[in-house]
């Protein structure tokens, strides 16, 4: 589409053009870096599913249900039903914890269907020259959901079995008292791989994703149309996969926390 837009790098105008999409709007440098367009387009979201949840609710009628009404209901219902199935103690949290990860998830994946250039040259129009609209395709995001789960685990763990429940558990199980040193290393390595595969997976399907839309449009405009579609119309199917993968994890971990073994 545009791929001589960003030629004046010197360089080859392709490889800068990707560059360019592939470098977000950041604050800061190292670990303190804040990627500010994945935590605004995050917050935007957050935003319209709170409001689309809250107008559900407040058209809700006894009769014959509208078409948000309808759609609400099955997500709650989908949702519910997983969790149900799934976690066999207090679900008061977990449920909408559940509902809240699988929508934002989706709606974070869903934006890698936006036109590579439309939100960057909207962003450059106000003076950001970077701007990445996929929050998922960023691994600072991913990793923050995950760690949002890793210590909802631990918290899980502690509620199910107690604080020395868990700890005894932590340490006997599954070899017994006497391998010890054993079962704490395979339950710590346990317990980190979970946020880990967690944010590594969703991060490396989407920002495959995205990166292959750049690549399509770098090519003429003309030839972008049967490549694209062709991969826009597989990306409608792993946009709610990956979704649905890392929020039936998320339950099964909090699940695995707080049932007995």
């Amino acid at each position: 589409m545009a791929a001589d837009a960003h030629g004046e790098a010197g360089g080859n105008p392709v490889q800068a053009y990707v560059e360019h999409h592939l470098q977000g709007w950041t604050v800061g440098e190292g670990f303190w870096a804040i990627n500010v367009d994945a935590m605004l387009v995050s917050l935007v979201l957050a935003g319209i599913i709170a409001i689309a949840f809250r107008l559900a609710a407040m058209r809700a009628v006894a009769g014959v249900p509208g078409g948000l009404q309808n759609f609400t209901e099955s997500v709650l219902e989908f949702v519910n039903g997983i969790v149900t199935e799934t976690f066999h103690g207090d679900t008061r949290l977990v449920g909408p914890l559940a509902l809240t990860v699988f929508v934002w998830v989706l709606l974070w994946n869903a934006m890698d269907l936006v036109p590579v250039d439309l939100l960057p040259k909207m962003a450059q129009a106000v003076g950001v020259e970077y701007f990445r609209p996929v929050p998922s395709a960023d691994m600072s995001s991913t990793f923050a959901l995950s760690l949002s789960v890793f210590f909802l685990i631990l918290f899980f763990g502690v509620k199910g079995k107690g604080a020395a429940g868990y700890g005894k558990e932590f340490l006997l199980h599954p070899f017994g008292i006497w391998l010890m040193p054993f079962n704490l290393i395979l339950n710590i390595v346990e317990l980190l791989a979970k946020p880990l595969s967690l944010a590594l997976r969703l991060f490396g399907n989407l920002y495959a994703g995205e990166l292959i839309f750049v690549l399509i449009a770098v090519m003429p405009w003309w030839a972008q149309w049967v490549p694209g579609s062709m991969w826009a119309i597989f990306h409608i199917l792993v946009v709610p996969l990956q979704a649905f993968i890392f929020m039936v994890l998320t339950v099964v971990y909090l699940a695995m926390a707080h049932d007995s073994h």
